[in-house]
């Protein structure tokens, strides 16, 4: 970015990372240009949920508390998207906290890309939990 080191006092970057390419070289630039800052990102339960991130994500971000990091891998889809941007804004009110994560910095991002999270994910089917929660309902019925 054409700014000075530290231009900023406060920089902030809502839904951006998870979409781009060189993410190392993102943060990296976010925490020269700014003093301070935020970072917002879905976490991988809505990542998986919504159609329109199916292709438009590169990364699933996680933020690891122990070691107070952000644990970045490559996204990965575990099962077939359910909702749309427009639909999971309303859970949003409901659900943020599962849904969006929420990072703050100061004078460095601190971070570590994982090459492998899961070697061959298995897919989860919303079909077959769908089948299975009617399944116990209807048994429930009869008992």
């Amino acid at each position: 970015m054409p700014f000075k080191d530290k231009e900023f006092d406060f920089v902030i970057a809502s839904h951006v990372a998870e979409h781009v390419e060189d993410i190392s070289y993102f943060l990296n630039e976010l925490s020269r240009v700014g003093k301070k800052g935020y970072i917002e990102v879905p976490t991988r339960l809505e990542d998986n949920l919504v159609f329109e991130n199916k292709k438009a994500h590169i990364w699933h971000l996680v933020f690891d508390d122990v070691n107070n990091q952000i644990n970045i891998s490559k996204k990965q889809q575990y099962f077939e998207p359910v909702l749309t941007v427009g639909t999971i804004k309303k859970f949003n009110d409901y659900f943020r906290e599962s849904l969006v994560i929420e990072l703050s910095w100061k004078d460095s991002i601190k971070f570590n890309i994982v090459e492998d999270n899961l070697k061959t994910p298995v897919k989860i089917s919303i079909l077959n939990l769908v089948k299975k929660y009617f399944s116990k309902k209807i048994r429930l019925l009869f008992k």
